[in-house]
C-alpha cells in the first residue's frame, strides 16, 4: 500500500505537470468534452503577465534603446546602406527624368549619386536620435511581445518550463515521498479496519494533498525558514540567482531579439509614424540635392511631377528599409544587453515580484491540476480495492 501510494504520487505529480503544457490546441469535443494544456489555452493572459512585469520592474524600452549609437549604427549600415542609396537615386531618376538622366555623363551621374550618398549617414543619425528618443512612437514593446509569445504558445510553454525545470522535477519527486507516508497511515487503517473505502478515500486524498502541498512548496516561504531541525525555504525563491541567468537568456534569445523588435518596428500598428519620419528626412534630401542642381532641375520637371518624385523616393527607401537594418543586428543585439539587463533588474526584485515571475503559471488553475490529482488517486484507489477483493 504505501508503495502504490508513492506510485499514486509521482504519477499525479507527472500528469498534473505534462496538463500544464500539453497539448497546445484543444482536443476533443467542445464545449462538453476535451482539454487544452492550461499554458497554451491562456496564452495572452500567461503573456499579458510576463509582459507586464517584464516592461515594468525589467526593461525601460526607452533606456534599452538609447543605448544604440547612432554614429556606430551608421558605420554597421554604411555598405548597405550607400548600395541601397544608389539604387533608390538611380531608380526614381531613371523613372520620373529619363532623359535627363541619359544626357548626363557617367561623371556627372556618379557625381549625383555621391552627393546623395554624402548625406545618408546624417539623415541616419538624425533619424536615430529621433527614434531612440521617442521609441513609444514608433514601437508598442508591449504589444509586440504579447503577440510574439500569444503567436508562439511553444514559446510561452518554454519559457516558464526551462526556468522552472527543477520545480517541476521536485513536484514529481516530492509525490512519491508524500505519498509514500500517506501510503503507510492508509495500511494502518486498512489493517484496523477492512474498509474498502478507504483504498479509493486516500487514493483520493494522496492525489490531492501532495499536487497542494508540492505547488506550494515551490514558493512558500519566501524567506528561509526553520521548522524545528528542518530549514526550508520555497525552491523558486532559493534558485534566484540562476533562474534570473535563465530567464534573462530565454527573454533576450527568443523574445525581445533585434529581429522581433524590427520586424515590429517595420510592421507593427505604429509602423506608420516611422515611415513619416523617413518620408520627411528622404523628402528634405531630394529638395537639397535639387537645389544643388536647380538649373537642370527647373527646365526639366514640373512642381507636381518633382512631387511625385518625391513621393517614389521615400517609398522606395522604405521598400530597402527591412533588408538593410538586418545588418546592425549583431550590433545591436550587443548595444542593448538585455539579458545582462534583466539579470541585473531581477537581483533587485522583492520576494513577491520575484514569484510574479512563474507564479500567474499556477495561481488562477491550480485547483484544476490538484482536482485531477485527487480524482486520479481515487480510480487508483478504487483499482486497488478490486485487485484486494475481487
Amino acid at each position: 500500500m504505501p508503495l502504490i501510494a508513492a506510485l499514486i504520487g509521482y504519477l499525479t505529480k507527472r500528469v498534473a505537470i505534462e496538463m500544464m503544457f500539453r497539448p497546445l490546441e484543444f482536443r476533443g469535443i467542445r464545449p462538453f468534452l476535451g482539454w487544452q494544456g492550461v499554458i497554451p489555452a491562456n496564452a495572452r493572459r500567461m503573456a499579458t503577465t510576463a509582459v507586464d512585469l517584464l516592461t515594468r520592474n525589467l526593461v525601460d524600452p526607452q533606456e534599452i534603446f538609447s543605448r544604440l549609437d547612432p554614429e556606430e549604427m551608421v558605420k554597421e549600415l554604411e555598405p548597405p546602406l550607400l548600395k541601397a542609396v544608389e539604387e533608390v537615386t538611380r531608380e526614381v531618376m531613371e523613372t520620373y527624368q529619363p532623359r535627363l538622366w541619359e544626357l548626363l555623363p557617367a561623371r556627372a551621374q556618379r557625381l549625383l549619386v555621391a552627393q546623395v550618398q554624402a548625406q545618408a549617414p546624417a539623415v541616419v543619425k538624425r533619424l536615430m536620435r529621433e527614434v531612440s528618443t521617442n521609441i513609444d512612437d514608433v514601437l508598442d514593446v508591449n504589444a509586440m511581445l504579447i503577440e510574439a509569445m500569444v503567436r508562439d504558445k511553444s514559446l510561452t510553454c518554454r519559457l516558464i518550463r526551462e526556468v522552472a525545470a527543477p520545480e517541476f522535477k521536485f513536484i514529481a519527486r516530492s509525490g512519491i515521498w508524500f505519498g509514500f507516508v500517506i501510503g503507510l497511515v492508509q495500511f494502518v487503517a486498512w489493517a484496523l479496519t477492512k474498509e474498502p473505502l478507504i483504498m479509493p478515500i486516500f487514493g483520493f486524498v494522496t492525489g490531492f494533498v501532495t499536487d497542494w502541498l508540492a505547488l506550494k512548496m515551490i514558493f512558500y516561504p519566501r524567506e528561509p525558514r526553520r521548522f524545528g531541525f528542518f530549514r526550508w525555504q520555497g525552491m523558486f525563491q532559493k534558485r534566484r540567482q540562476e533562474v534570473a541567468a535563465d530567464y534573462g537568456a530565454l527573454i533576450a534569445d527568443e523574445v525581445l531579439t533585434v529581429r522581433n523588435v524590427l520586424e515590429a518596428v517595420l510592421t507593427g500598428p505604429r509602423a506608420d509614424k516611422l515611415f513619416a519620419m523617413i518620408t520627411r528626412e528622404v523628402q528634405r534630401t531630394v529638395d537639397q540635392q535639387a537645389s544643388v542642381a536647380k538649373p537642370l532641375v527647373a527646365l526639366t520637371i514640373g512642381g507636381r511631377q518633382y512631387q511625385e518624385m518625391k513621393r517614389a523616393a521615400a517609398e522606395k527607401v522604405i521598400a530597402y528599409l527591412p533588408e538593410t537594418v538586418k545588418h546592425v543586428e549583431s550590433y545591436a543585439t550587443g548595444a542593448l544587453d538585455v539579458r545582462n539587463t534583466i539579470v541585473e533588474k531581477m537581483q533587485q526584485l522583492t520576494p513577491i515580484e520575484f514569484e510574479g515571475i512563474l507564479r500567474p503559471a499556477f495561481k488562477q488553475d491550480e485547483w484544476k491540476l490538484i482536482a485531477v490529482g485527487a480524482v486520479i488517486g481515487g480510480l487508483v484507489g478504487e483499482l486497488q480495492v478490486l485487485l484486494l477483493l475481487h
